[in-house]
């Protein structure tokens, strides 16, 4: 045999034995089970969003109120992202109208709906009998049910603040205000701006025209001429649009902003403007339909809770009326502040609120009169 021959011979004998020798070693070994087969996971079904929805009044564009109420939309969302389904609907009149939208509103599913106007409160009350698992929320009002509560700014401590300035910066000793309609709410704007005006200008006259509507721009500039003519060369409103400003700005008077800052649109006139930052309050109503701790009542936010101000006050202003309203802001964040401090006097003489009483949330509901320094009468039927 050749030597290649005996190496072919050496290397199968090797080879052999490795494979006996495996052999053996798995006969003796544990044999491992084969590892089961993982089940598929069932992804957890996806929460449905909240759908939540507003109804306004006026355009979302109107600078003023609508406006400010739809930034506090804009606010839930970027506070809940996917978890809230938010809408709107615009330019919605009081009334049978108004009805008709909420109910629509409540039928696709909304499960908390927000009425920005105080003519909706009939309306929003009537429908909430009709669907007892929806939220309901009002803006104004102050009529509430299980599945209704009531939401509200305190926008006559802004009037005031505002007056203090007005006061400060007439030449003619006239005011003007173009009001919307001879409710509480408004004639408590009204009466806070005289009182802050004769706070520091005890001779100072406000004179009323009033428009029967929140949104028209030609009739707030119409009412807003109409009050220049008359002497007054300092207005403010209780209207949602910007035309109050801009008709100042053509006449070269002064005016305030309403609701959001409106400085853009006359700026030459702007003295100051009073803003809602709604945001906060409708995160909060948000969060409680979604923790389950939604209750009815009525919750009434100011400067206190930072819902309403009085911002961007002119250069034009003096340094020491800054400084009073400053002074006056901190007071009404700390309650040691109150607008509708006793005494009262309407002007027609009598007195509404003794000497050193402040006002209760009952007195100001049921405002119903001119203070003293503003001229004429409260139309009937308010």
């Amino acid at each position: 045999m050749t030597d290649r021959s005996r190496r072919q011979l050496v290397r199968l004998a090797g080879s052999l034995s490795a494979l006996a020798a495996a052999g053996l070693l798995a006969a003796c070994g544990k044999q491992e089970p084969a590892a089961p087969k993982a089940e598929a996971k069932a992804e957890p079904k996806q929460a449905d969003p909240l759908k939540a929805a507003w109804i306004y009044v006026g355009p979302v564009g109107d600078a003023g109120w609508s406006y400010a109420h739809d930034l506090g939309r804009k606010a839930v969302e970027a506070k809940f992202g996917s978890a809230v389904s938010t809408s709107f609907v615009e330019k919605v009149p009081e009334g049978a109208d108004a009805e008709r939208v909420i109910r629509d509103l409540a039928q696709q599913g909304n499960k908390i709906i927000f009425a920005t106007s105080f003519g909706y409160m009939e309306p929003m009350l009537k429908v909430a009998g009709d669907f007892p698992d929806v939220k309901f929320e009002h803006a104004t009002g102050y009529k509430s049910a299980p599945n209704m509560r009531i939401y509200d700014a305190s926008l006559y401590q802004d009037a005031y603040l505002a007056g203090v300035i007005a006061g400060r910066m007439t030449k003619t000793g006239t005011l003007g205000f173009v009001g919307s309609f001879p409710i509480p709410e408004v004639l408590r704007n009204i009466n806070a701006y005289t009182l802050g005006a004769r706070s520091v200008n005890p001779k100072v006259r406000t004179r009323v025209v009033w428009v029967n509507t929140w949104f028209d721009p030609a009739r707030e500039s119409e009412a807003a001429q109409t009050l220049i003519n008359q002497g007054a060369d300092v207005l403010l409103q209780n209207t949602d649009s910007t035309a109050v400003l801009q008709t100042a700005e053509k006449n070269g008077k002064f005016a305030f902003g309403w609701d959001s800052d409106m400085s853009a649109f006359g700026p030459k006139a702007h003295l100051a403007s009073a803003i809602i930052n709604w945001g906060p309050y409708y995160i909060k109503a948000i969060d409680d339909v979604l923790k389950g701790s939604w209750q009815t009542g009525r919750t009434i936010w100011g400067v206190k809770e930072d819902l309403n101000d009085l911002v961007k006050i002119a250069d034009v202003v003096p340094d020491e009326t800054k400084d009073l309203v400053a002074k006056i802001k901190a007071g009404m964040k700390d309650d040691s502040f109150e607008v509708f401090s006793g005494p009262i006097v309407d002007n027609a003489g009598k007195e509404r609120l003794p000497k050193d009483q402040k006002a209760d949330r009952a007195w100001k509901d049921k405002v119903d009169f001119f203070v003293a320094g503003v001229e004429g009468k409260v139309p009937s039927g308010s």
